[in-house]
């Protein structure tokens, strides 16, 4: 079977996967999520998702080795638990949830995230200690929004962000949770016929990108000071977040 020929999929593909491998290694934050939708302007959503997913796990596999025992063990493991329960909310309730409000609300939720720090709130706080009820509920919506739309970023900043995790440590922890979150996704995907034989070649096309982009994000990670990084975490939470309430709210007033 061929991989896609048209040259418009990838003057889109190939900035999706860059974006993708920035975030995965650990730069960027959520700028990743747009990989999908910016892929899905020249081909539909889900075979976007197809082709993206063998891809994030090879970033995933580079971005563990990149930072490997470095990691906050603690919010790892209020968030994972979560997370996995989270992503088995998604897959039994697929049939019924609409992408239009996951993305709606995600969006609304990061966009107010980041005008409390333009406003002063989070730039004038302490870091924020460990709290198990909140990172339970934000790393169960990060793995149910993962699978839905793919869309884990926001919620899972929304708890982390707070902490004031060293850069590299914040990076690290974001690639444990979600190498864990996207190889527990292969199994409903396949189960959706996602991974049909044109999305794996075409997959395998774009994969010499994976490594590179994603060593560009750490290194990138470790050259910026720690408030650089939180403010273009900000800054790219913003646009994801407009991007999703576009997204979600597009369908919804049509």
């Amino acid at each position: 079977m061929a991989p896609i020929t048209d040259p418009i999929f990838y003057a889109a593909a190939i900035p999706a996967v860059i974006l993708a491998g920035l975030s995965k290694g650990g730069f960027g934050g959520s700028i990743g999520m747009l990989a999908v939708p910016l892929m899905a302007l020249v081909i539909p959503p889900l075979q976007a998702a197809g082709i993206m997913l063998p891809i994030l796990l090879v970033m995933d596999a580079v971005g563990l080795f990149a930072y490997r025992g470095t990691f906050d063990r603690r919010t790892l493991l209020i968030l994972l638990p979560a997370g996995v329960a989270g992503v088995g909310i998604g897959w039994a309730t697929a049939a019924w949830v609409e992408d239009a409000h996951v993305r709606l609300i995600v969006g609304v939720i990061a966009l107010l995230f980041v005008a409390d720090y333009l406003l002063g709130g989070a730039r004038s706080r302490e870091p924020r200690p460990q709290r198990t009820g909140p990172g339970l509920l934000w790393g169960s919506v990060a793995g149910f929004t993962s699978f839905v739309s793919h869309t884990g970023g926001p919620p899972f900043q929304l708890y982390v962000v707070p902490l004031r995790l060293a850069p590299a440590v914040f990076a690290g922890t974001a690639v444990i949770f979600f190498s864990v979150i996207n190889a527990i996704k292969l199994v409903p995907y396949f189960y959706l016929g996602q991974f049909d034989a044109t999305n794996l070649v075409t997959s395998a096309v774009l994969l010499p990108l994976a490594p590179l982009a994603t060593l560009a994000g750490v290194r990138l990670v470790r050259l910026v000071d720690q408030g650089l990084f939180y403010r273009l975490i900000y800054a790219f939470m913003a646009i994801v977040g407009l991007k999703l309430v576009w997204d979600g709210a597009w369908p919804l007033l049509g």
